[in-house]
């Protein structure tokens, strides 16, 4: 798919796309060299979680240095890589599933919590996010 899309890119001329892509392919292939075998679906959505995460500490590093070009730029790239992403769960679905979580009543250690929490949410939310809400919610 992300292939198909780079070829379609090329064909109509969008630079960004077409950069943005080739930079996740490389990213792709690093992580298939790296782990010595072709790449599950899960494996493939962790790297474009991982370039995605990316752009998004770019996009703050440059607007809090007053860069806002770059983090134009940066913004666009991250758009193209949220397209191949599962939908981000918002903060109040985030907390609302954590509430209904068995198990965690009780548990004021949030290593404890984290080890319960975190795996429901991989792909589906922020780290960061997730852990500011489950310190919210247990401290």
């Amino acid at each position: 798919m992300i292939l198909a899309d780079l070829t379609d890119a090329i064909k109509k001329g969008e630079t960004v796309r077409r950069d943005t892509l080739r930079l996740l392919l490389s990213a792709l292939n690093y992580k298939k060299i790296d782990l010595q075998h072709d790449l599950s679906d899960e494996e493939v959505l962790a790297v474009i979680s991982v370039e995605a995460k990316k752009r998004r500490e770019s996009i703050l590093a440059y607007s809090q240095n007053n860069r806002p070009e770059l983090a134009k730029s940066e913004q666009a790239e991250l758009a193209i890589l949220e397209a191949y992403l599962p939908r981000q769960l918002s903060e109040a679905e985030i907390r609302n599933e954590i509430l209904e979580i068995r198990g965690l009543d009780g548990i004021k250690d949030f290593g404890q919590a984290m080890k319960i929490v975190a795996p429901l949410f991989k792909g589906r939310a922020d780290g960061k996010l997730v852990s500011d809400i489950v310190k919210q919610l247990i401290l």
